[in-house]
């Protein structure tokens, strides 16, 4: 994002001089100085509706809006993108490294890469040919986020260092994958809270790969607003429902354990680092909208008003699976969604989603191709995903209405520290 320049004012019917080049090139205030400035603005616009100025001395920024000036930071224990919150705008893309591309063309376009994602996460523009699209805005949650795929290992020559937890998941019976967007040799996870910062984003780390890596495939999702609802709440899917209610939380005693791989770990690079599962679940809406509001809360088997369990409280209410009705049937049915995906219902298995809606269009038939860009972090897809999808595979209710069109399995090592630049510890250890 480069550096914003802001215009002189002009006095009404008198002409005023070109502005002298400003220190910095002509470009003005800087982005930085953007960001830290606290004062209102002096540009005044004359009365009904007039577009001219009458301030005579050069105009203050006006501070950004708390959306705007929202930063997540590039450095630190684990990679940005998994334990901030649902952001308003994502964008996943996975690539392959062009023929001929190795281990030293990887290392090149990671430092690109880490490059870039630390600027345009600090809200300044990107190392070297800037779009300027978000120039305007601040960091706004920016996050991008870089994991390796299996065939990642192979193509570098580390085949040695591939961790056994990245081993293919095995097969789905609602799996109807495109293969052509499954997996990649490389991840990139783009999410922000404006639609422009998460689109800068996009175009920069496209660009950086040129000549190393080509785009495989890529999607774009969306959340709500920051702000949208009256006070803080637990996002909706495309179903309308309340999404997310049982997700670990940083705060529960085990989060690290279940989410992140130990300092401990091997393989020893993906020390604080995380397995994501990536999949674009599409939602038969359609067939779904036929349903009235209790076959609807039946299959979940929560309300969707608020998201309280059928046997009764609120949102955070444990849900009793052993609550029946008058004519002795479960009130929370034996096939619903929650019911099955319970922790204490797969041996433990959790994991963190983090997820992402989608709209691409409406179908030849008329029907939306529409869902869920669902990604799931986990220290070990064996014990979070796996089993938690081998339960819903034999009989949840949800799975009449969705279908599973795409997939991937992603390595994503710890954060890097400063001077480092994401994956180092594998590509030069």
């Amino acid at each position: 994002m480069p550096d914003q320049s802001l215009p002189q004012a002009r006095r009404q019917g008198s002409a005023v001089p070109e502005p002298e080049p400003a220190a910095d090139g002509g470009r003005g205030l800087s982005r930085r100085a953007l960001l830290g400035t606290a004062g209102a603005t002096g540009l005044v616009l004359g009365a009904a509706g007039g577009a001219v100025g009458y301030a005579a001395a050069p105009a203050q920024a006006t501070p950004l809006t708390s959306v705007g000036s929202n930063r997540a930071m590039f450095h630190g224990k684990h990679q940005p993108g998994i334990t901030e919150g649902l952001q308003a705008r994502g964008h996943l893309v996975a690539f392959d490294l062009v023929a001929g591309a190795g281990r030293r063309q990887a290392v090149a376009l990671l430092r690109r890469w880490s490059a870039t994602a630390e600027r345009l996460m600090a809200g300044e523009p990107a190392p070297h040919g800037d779009t300027a699209v978000a120039r305007d805005a601040g960091p706004s949650s920016l996050t991008v986020t870089f994991g390796f795929g299996h065939s990642f290992f192979g193509r570098t020559g580390l085949e040695k260092q591939r961790p056994g937890a990245l081993d293919p998941l095995p097969d789905f019976s609602s799996d109807h994958l495109d293969k052509a967007r499954s997996d990649g040799d490389l991840w990139v996870q783009i999410g922000a809270d404006d639609a422009l910062v998460a689109f800068h984003a996009l175009r920069a780390i496209q660009k950086d790969a040129a000549g190393a890596a080509r785009v495989r495939w890529q999607m774009n999702g969306f959340n709500r607003s920051p702000g949208a609802t009256a006070h803080p709440m637990t996002a909706r899917n495309l179903m309308g429902q309340i999404d997310g209610t049982r997700n670990p939380k940083p705060a529960d005693a085990d989060f690290d354990r279940r989410i992140f791989v130990p300092g401990s770990g091997e393989p020893a690079w993906m020390a604080n680092g995380s397995y994501a599962v990536v999949r674009r679940i599409r939602m038969l809406l359609d067939d779904w909208e036929k349903l009235s509001l209790a076959a609807q809360e039946a299959v979940i088997g929560r309300r969707k008003s608020d998201g309280a369990p059928l046997s009764g409280g609120d949102e955070t209410t444990p849900m009793d699976l052993e609550k029946a009705d008058a004519k002795g049937a479960y009130v929370v049915p034996v096939n619903a969604h929650a019911r099955i995906t319970r922790p204490d219902r797969n041996g433990g298995a959790a994991m963190l989603r983090r997820p992402f809606s989608y709209h691409d269009g409406i179908d030849a038939d008329g029907t939306p191709d529409a869902g869920l860009l669902f990604v799931c972090w986990q220290a070990d897809p064996l014990r979070g995903f796996v089993p938690v999808q081998r339960k819903l595979d034999r009989g949840d209710a949800l799975s009449a209405y969705i279908r599973h069109e795409a997939s991937g399995l992603f390595a994503v090592p710890g954060g890097a520290a400063a001077g480092e630049y994401v994956g180092q510890r594998l590509l030069e250890g």
